[in-house]
Parts: C-alpha cells; sequence; structure tokens
C-alpha cells in the first residue's frame, strides 16, 4: 500500500527539519504514559522537597555558624578596644616618662654644677685659710696670741674643713641620686617601649582577627542569602510540580476514566473501518516507535490498542485521527515518529503486526492504554508493557 504523495512531502519536511537534531541510525524509546509520568513527576518533587530540606539544614547550620562568628567578633572587637586603650596609656606613659627623664636630666646638670662649684669655692676657702699672703698654715696658727687664740683659729680651720667636707659629700650624694633616678627612669622607658612594641603587635594581631572574621560573617551572609534564594527557588520548583502532579493526576484519572467508558462504550465491528491510503506505513512506524524492541506479541499489542481506539466511540474513527490525537502518543509530540517515517525505520515485524492489528486480530481485548509496569497498576503484561 503506498502512501500519498500529499503524506510524503509532509514525512519528507519533518524529517529534514529533525534531522539536524536527531539521529537517523535506528533507535527505539518507549513512550513515557501518563502514569508513568505522573510517578516521575512525583519522585522528582519527593527530590526537591529533599533538596529543600537540605537547604534549610544547610542555611541553618550556615546561620548557627555565624552567630557564633558575630560573638567572637563581638569578643575581639572588645579586645580591640582593650588592647588600643592600653596602647594609647603606653604611649601617655612614655610621653611622660620622656618628660621625667628631661627633668631629672637637668636636675642631674644642676647638682653636677651645684657639686663643681662648691668644690671650686672649698678650693678658695682652702687657699684663702692656708696660704693668707705669704703665710701658711702653720704661720697662721703661730701668730696667734695666746693658746686660746690658737684652739680657736685651729677650731675654725677644723670645722670649716669639715663643712666644706660635707657640703661636697651631700651634693656628690645629690648627684649620685640624681644619676640613679635618671638611670631607673631609663630603663623604665626601654620597659614602656618594649611593651608599646609587645602591645601594637597584638594590636595588629587582634585587628587581622577581626578584620578575618568580620570577612567569615560577610561570607556567611552571602552564603545564607544564597541558600535563602535556593530555597525559594525549589518552593517554587515544588509549587510548580504540584501543579503538574495535579494535572498529571486529573489526566490519569481521565484516561482511566476514558478506558472505563471505552469498554463500556459502542465498538465498531473491524469489517466496518475503511483503512485509508498510509495507514498501515503509519502504525508500522508508530509500532517501531513504541514497541520496536518488544516480543512481536507486544508489537500486535501496540498496534490493537491503536485499532481498539479507532473501533471505539470514544476516540477519532481514523488510524491518522488516533495517532495524531493531542497528547497521545509521545513520539508524535517528541518528533521520534516523524523521524522514522521520514526513512521508513519500520521492520518487517512491525508491518506484520499493524497487518494484524488492523485485520481485528487483538492480544489485549479492549485496551487502549499500555504503559511499563509499576507498582499498583493492574492489567494484561506482555513483554515490558501493561495493557490497560
Amino acid at each position: 500500500m503506498n502512501i500519498t504523495w500529499k503524506r510524503i512531502i509532509a514525512v519528507i519536511m519533518t524529517g529534514v527539519m529533525l534531522s539536524g537534531v536527531v539521529s537517523s541510525s535506528s533507535f527505539y524509546v518507549h513512550a513515557e504514559s501518563t502514569l508513568e509520568k505522573l510517578q516521575k513527576a512525583k519522585e522528582e518533587k519527593s527530590k526537591t522537597e529533599d533538596a529543600k530540606k537540605n537547604a534549610e539544614q544547610t542555611q541553618q547550620s550556615l546561620k548557627i555558624t555565624q552567630n557564633s562568628l558575630l560573638g567572637q567578633l563581638s569578643s575581639l572587637n572588645d579586645d580591640l578596644t582593650e588592647v588600643s586603650q592600653n596602647l594609647e596609656d603606653i604611649e601617655t606613659q612614655i610621653v611622660d616618662k620622656n618628660a621625667e627623664i628631661e627633668k631629672t636630666q637637668a636636675e642631674l646638670e644642676e647638682a653636677i654644677a651645684t657639686e663643681e662649684e662648691q668644690y671650686a669655692n672649698m678650693k678658695l676657702r682652702i687657699r684663702s685659710i692656708y696660704l693668707s699672703g705669704n703665710q701658711n698654715y702653720i704661720d697662721l696658727l703661730l701668730c696667734a696670741d695666746s693658746f686660746a687664740d690658737f684652739m680657736n683659729k685651729s677650731d675654725y680651720v677644723e670645722r670649716m674643713s669639715a663643712y666644706d667636707k660635707k657640703m661636697l659629700e651631700d651634693y656628690q650624694a645629690t648627684r649620685a641620686y640624681v644619676a640613679e633616678v635618671k638611670a631607673n627612669l631609663e630603663a623604665e622607658l626601654a620597659e614602656l617601649d618594649e611593651l608599646k612594641v609587645q602591645t601594637t603587635e597584638e594590636q595588629q594581631k587582634v585587628t587581622q582577627l577581626v578584620n578575618h572574621t568580620a570577612n567569615s560573617v560577610a561570607s556567611y551572609a552571602n552564603q545564607i542569602a544564597d541558600a535563602e534564594s535556593t530555597i525559594d527557588a525549589l518552593e517554587s520548583m515544588i509549587t510548580a510540580q504540584e501543579a503538574d502532579i495535579a494535572a498529571l493526576q486529573k489526566q490519569y484519572e481521565k484516561e482511566l476514566e476514558l478506558s472505563r467508558l471505552a469498554a463500556q462504550s459502542a465498538w465498531r465491528d473491524i469489517s466496518e473501518v475503511t483503512f485509508e491510503e498510509g495507514d498501515r506505513y503509519l502504525l508500522a512506524n508508530l509500532i517501531y516507535c513504541e514497541a520496536g524492541g518488544e516480543p512481536y506479541a507486544g508489537q500486535v499489542a501496540v498496534g490493537a490498542v491503536v485499532i481498539n481506539r479507532v473501533l471505539s466511540s470514544r476516540y477519532p474513527n481514523t488510524v491518522v485521527g488516533v495517532i495524531y490525537q493531542n497528547k497521545q502518543f509521545s513520539p508524535v509530540a517528541s518528533g521520534r515518529l516523524a523521524l522514522a517515517l521520514a526513512n521508513n525505520k519500520a521492520t518487517a515485524s512491525c508491518y506484520k503486526a499493524a497487518d494484524e492489528a488492523m485485520s481485528g486480530m487483538t492480544n489485549v481485548g479492549q485496551c487502549v492504554y499500555f504503559r511499563t509496569p509499576i507498582e499498583g497498576l493492574t492489567g494484561i503484561s506482555i513483554g515490558g508493557h501493561i495493557f490497560y
């Protein structure tokens, strides 16, 4: 049976459009039924819900970590404030210590000058006492008028000498004390300088920790925002999947109802059907797409489903009408049937199965649907399909 030239043109045009997308090599892909799509949609929704749950757990974990980091950041900021205050105190102490050292240095220089002045004055007095004109110390004593005068002069000389000695010792002690104070102040200044270095290093370390922790907090904030976006996206996906599931559930229930109504509807006898030119070619290639990898009985069963629909008053009354009815056979929508028609992929067994189906032979009774087996679906099992 030859196909019409219009069918040839349509098939060739469709084949040309699809040839760049689908390979022309032999293939067999089973079309998903509504129930199979429904089950897959539920599985995908379950996966999406699991992904959302994981995202929420991740977000919660990120928030816990972020809160911990915020606590650390607060503590580090307190530490930084304390260290900075300590550094300011140390710098103030250094300034004060330098001022004390400058003051002590001035006092030391003054003590040295006073000591030198006292020493010079003492030498002058000694010289004036022991060397007055051409007299020496013995002459001074020998010129005494009496023993009492001698003793007075001797006592005067001794007191003057003791006074000068004491004053000199006092000034020397003051000088030593001031020098010691200066040395102590310089030692304290050195300690303060070292403490300043250590505190500055500590301040730098704490500052680095503050910056690092702040960056971590910001990073976690971004991750939390990303997780929130992911959760929102997954929620949108779940909403869309629920809508798809509801639609598929409704469609599946409709199919079951149609299957039930089809069994109860008026049925034509095969002798009442007038097949058109090209029906055999079309049916054989649909059988190839749907059951090319199935045993021959499965191929006959697929052909019988198509013819059952032709015979039922619930479906179109032609092979073309049944096969191209909207959303009934996925190879039509996917383009696989068009590619098969363009290249006449149907095998000899597919043609034989089409001939038997078109002759009225059925091994699935009045079934008008088929799919791969899934839990909960009952029907006639042939090969990898259940017919219902």
